[in-house]
């Protein structure tokens, strides 16, 4: 097994973490971006972990405390958790070529691998109120009650939208979120308070393949 990417002194991290959101952001603006997969909240969320990974770590550059070291060392963790499944679900795959991921220092999958086919399971899950403009959306594998992610997987892809009525077809829910762990909290705007989201879920493997959707689910937003 190589190794991992993301090992790297701080200092090597910082660098290599910055100049992956800088190559990702060029690559998603101009009037016909090149890329156009990656939505401009999930690229101002990376923008944001790696502000606050570069606040902590500033701090322990000079002279700092044990508490500094711990929060630096706290937020590398975090923004490792961060970054994975970003990379996984937005950079594994075309429009992202080989020579990108190169350029960003994310390892290629080796091209000789076995193929891998599609998730067989489905998620079971169940959405609950949780304040305001929140839902909680706690799922597992169908078969067992345990909430950690199915070996090979990756996380669980959350597509939802708001309608007036339910939409017959899960592809026609048009937003997407990979959740890493259940359960998984969606924010909603306030113009959507007292409207109806419509969930359904399908398994994300390690290579990107997606599983059968399950049954459409609704919850009105609080």
């Amino acid at each position: 097994m190589g190794k991992d990417y993301l090992s790297l002194s701080d200092t090597e991290f910082d660098k290599w973490f910055k100049f992956m959101n800088q190559y990702v952001n060029q690559k998603c603006s101009g009037s016909e971006p090149e890329w156009t997969h990656i939505p401009a909240a999930v690229r101002t969320a990376m923008d944001n972990v790696y502000a606050s990974w570069s606040t902590a770590y500033a701090r322990t550059i000079g002279p700092h405390t044990p508490v500094d070291t711990e929060a630096k060392n706290d937020m590398k963790d975090e923004a490792k958790k961060a970054i994975r499944p970003f990379v996984n679900q937005y950079l594994r795959f075309p429009p992202v070529t080989d020579e990108d991921r190169t350029a960003m220092g994310i390892p290629n999958h080796d091209a000789t691998r076995t193929p891998i086919g599609k998730p067989k399971t489905m998620p079971v899950f169940n959405i609950e109120v949780k304040g305001i403009r929140r839902l909680i959306v706690s799922f597992h594998d169908e078969g067992t009650a345990r909430r950690a992610i199915p070996d090979g997987m990756n996380g669980a892809i959350i597509s939802w939208g708001i309608f007036d009525a339910s939409p017959k077809d899960p592809k026609k829910l048009p937003h997407t979120e990979l959740a890493t762990r259940s359960p998984h909290i969606l924010e909603f705007e306030e113009e959507q308070r007292g409207k109806t989201a419509y969930l359904a879920m399908q398994w994300q493997n390690e290579t990107g393949k997606r599983g059968d959707y399950t049954e459409i689910q609704s919850a009105i937003v609080p």
